[in-house]
C-alpha cells in the first residue's frame, strides 16, 4: 500500500490509461468528420456509430468515477479538494447531453449538408468541454496525490 504522501504509480498509471483511451475515442470522431467529401449516409452512420460508441465508453468513464474512484481517493487524502470534486461530476449529465444532442442533429436530418456542419461544430464544442473537464478532474486527482501534506520533512 502507497503511503499517504506518495502517489501510487499504478492508480495514476490507470487513470492516465483512462485518459489516453478517451482521447483516442474523441480524437477518431474528429477525424471522421474531417475527412474531405460529401456526407454520405454510409459517412454518417460511420460517425454515429463512432459517437455512440464514445457516448457508452464516456458513461462507463463517469460511472466509474460516481462510485468512488480516483477523485474520491483524492479527497480523502485533501478533503478541501470535494468541492471541486462535486462541481466536476456535476458536469456528467450535460456532457453526454451535448454528445446525445450531435447523434440527434445527425439521425434528425440524414439528407441535410448543414445538419453535417452543424453536428461537426456541436462535436467541437463538445470536445473543447470534454478536453477542460478532463483537465480539472486531473487537476483535483494531481493534487489529491502529489501535493505536500507536510508530513515528511
Amino acid at each position: 500500500m502507497a503511503s499517504i504522501e506518495r502517489s501510487d504509480p499504478v492508480i495514476l498509471g490507470h487513470l492516465l490509461a483512462e485518459h489516453r483511451e478517451l482521447f483516442t475515442l474523441i480524437q477518431s470522431v474528429r477525424t471522421a468528420f474531417a475527412e474531405p467529401g460529401e456526407p454520405s449516409s454510409d459517412r454518417r452512420a460511420g460517425v454515429v456509430q463512432s459517437l455512440r460508441l464514445l457516448r457508452c465508453h464516456l458513461r462507463d468513464h463517469f460511472s466509474q468515477e460516481e462510485c468512488g474512484g480516483f477523485m474520491e481517493e483524492a479527497v480523502t487524502r485533501i478533503p478541501r479538494l470535494s468541492a471541486a470534486m462535486r462541481s466536476i461530476l456535476a458536469q456528467h449529465p450535460a456532457l453526454l447531453g451535448e454528445l446525445d444532442g450531435v447523434v440527434a442533429r445527425l439521425e434528425a436530418t440524414p439528407e441535410s449538408p448543414d445538419s453535417w456542419t452543424i453536428a461537426a461544430r456541436d462535436y467541437e464544442n463538445f470536445a473543447a468541454h470534454m478536453t477542460a473537464h478532463e483537465r480539472r478532474e486531473n487537476a483535483v486527482v494531481q493534487e489529491g496525490y502529489n501535493e505536500d501534506l507536510g508530513l515528511a520533512e
